[in-house]
């Protein structure tokens, strides 16, 4: 399924197919019951299916560039072993084209066919790192071009890259076993939040209303004035922030999370719509079950 430019963000079909039945939910809510409950746990789920294709995608992305700066580490060991043999790195790049590199092989195998038509081999490494879109991958191959460039010993430049590589996916593995623990942690205070809402929104307002009532005062929650000494304020209206927390507190746990397991914001992407689509279906879910 190719995607689709729209003003230089790419966005595949499923994902305009889940943004048009949201659109119509939420239109189709707003006309026949807005305000209600029901209305905004099926804005819940609007949310839900917005998401969900991007949060798959992200998914997705983020394991093939695993997956191709795994690639790159097995390509440049097989450059090592060509080039050691005192075969130039372009006549190695050709050599090495045909075998089996899983989602790097279309990048490689581009990059081989630009050296093969005579494009200098800098030119075609810049479009190869460009292509593939990995930090890792872009820093490497500016070394093995420069060193290439200005005629340094490639073969102990390419085992530095190989080592470095190693070193890189071996330190990522080690942080992402270490900081399980704190992920776990983020989600638990979340559902910890998400828990403390739900009981002040459904027992303690409640009772600080009926206790209003018992002092004489009038308007329900009685006790409780606005800011300025108001109008009294409902359990009802005093619950609506509620939502907003829990959205604004899932938001922002999920970047943290994505922060300390892949040390990049854009991975946390998936773990805060993780966390907010739960907050709101939860949240409006008990509202609908419960009548808060």
């Amino acid at each position: 399924m190719r995607p689709i430019k729209i003003h230089g963000f790419e966005i595949n079909r499923a994902q305009i197919f889940g943004i048009i039945v949201a659109v119509i939910i939420v239109v189709l809510g707003l006309i026949f019951i807005p305000g209600t409950d029901i209305f905004y746990f099926l804005l819940g789920i609007s949310f839900f299916i917005v998401g969900f294709p991007f949060f798959i995608s992200l998914i997705l992305e983020s394991r093939i560039t695993r997956e191709k700066e795994e690639m790159f580490l097995e390509f440049s060991r097989n450059l090592v072993e060509s080039v050691k043999t005192g075969t130039p790195i372009s006549r190695s790049i050709l050599n090495v084209k045909g075998k089996n590199y899983g989602s790097l092989s279309p990048y490689i195998d581009k990059l081989a066919n630009q050296i093969a038509l005579g494009i200098p081999l800098k030119n075609a490494f810049e479009t190869f790192s460009r292509d593939v879109n990995s930090n890792t991958i872009t820093r490497s191959v500016t070394i093995i071009s420069e060193t290439d460039k200005a005629g340094g010993q490639i073969s102990d430049i390419l085992e530095s890259v190989v080592k470095s590589v190693t070193q890189i996916e071996k330190l990522r593995k080690e942080r992402a076993s270490a900081i399980y623990s704190l992920v776990v942690q983020g989600y638990i205070i979340f559902f910890i939040f998400l828990v403390i809402m739900l009981v002040m929104q459904f027992k303690i307002l409640p009772i600080a209303s009926t206790l209003g009532g018992m002092s004489g005062s009038s308007g329900g929650l009685g006790v409780i004035q606005g800011l300025g000494g108001g109008t009294p304020s409902t359990p009802e209206q005093l619950a609506k922030p509620f939502l907003w927390l829990l959205i604004v507190q899932g938001l922002f746990v999920g970047l943290v999370i994505g922060k300390l397991s892949e040390g990049n914001i854009k991975a946390g992407l998936k773990h805060s719509f993780a966390l907010v689509v739960i907050a709101l279906l939860v949240q409006t879910g008990a509202r609908l079950v419960l009548g808060g």
